[in-house]
């Protein structure tokens, strides 16, 4: 069987990580949270999902992503694959959304992109809640604000599976994609 490359993007507390869990547990493919490979330079630095995380780590949370990348691709067959992105409405997120495509292009992997959208006021909300701190994710609802206002959220590419994340339990979005893909055995 050919395997899956789902691409769950959102902004912030769209649920790409609890959508992805459910999804992991419906089709067997591996969640590869972005927090999975920034969280390596993130955490020594004392991330607190408070206080912005500056340039010169973000870059090496970059660097750290591309090897993630790097050994998706030698993945076995039999191995699918969930990835989580907040991309901005910026050239280099355009890339880096390509490079999670590119991923499914070198596998011969079905790709499934799939946009989380969420409405300001529930992303917000959710900033406070206990999970994300634990997790040295973003926790202030105005320095979101502020994030979405300046980068926004890149458009989803043609063919994505857009879901609305206020109106749907991860469960239930995660049997969508999955039916949507093909993906239950």
């Amino acid at each position: 069987m050919r395997p899956f490359v789902f691409h769950l993007a959102g902004p912030p507390g769209s649920g790409k990580r609890t959508v992805g869990e459910q999804l992991a547990r419906l089709t067997g493919a591996v969640l590869l949270d972005n927090h999975l490979f920034r969280d390596a330079v993130y955490r020594p630095y004392g991330a607190d999902g408070v206080r912005p995380i500056p340039p010169e780590l973000q870059d090496l949370g970059s660097q750290v992503w591309a090897l993630g990348l790097q050994a998706a691709r030698l993945a076995p067959r039999d191995v699918s694959q969930i990835f989580t992105a907040y991309h901005p409405d910026r050239e280099s997120s355009r890339a880096s959304a390509g490079r999670i495509r590119g991923v499914a292009v070198d596998r011969d992997a079905t790709y499934v992109p799939v946009w989380l959208k969420c409405d300001l006021d529930e992303l917000a909300r959710r900033m406070t809640l206990p999970e994300r701190s634990g997790r040295a994710k973003m926790c202030d609802p105005e320095r979101l604000r502020k994030v979405l206002g300046e980068s926004g959220v890149l458009p989803p590419p043609p063919g994505a599976i857009v879901l609305d994340t206020a109106r749907l339990a991860p469960a239930d979005a995660a049997l969508l994609i999955a039916a949507h893909a093909g993906a239950l055995s």
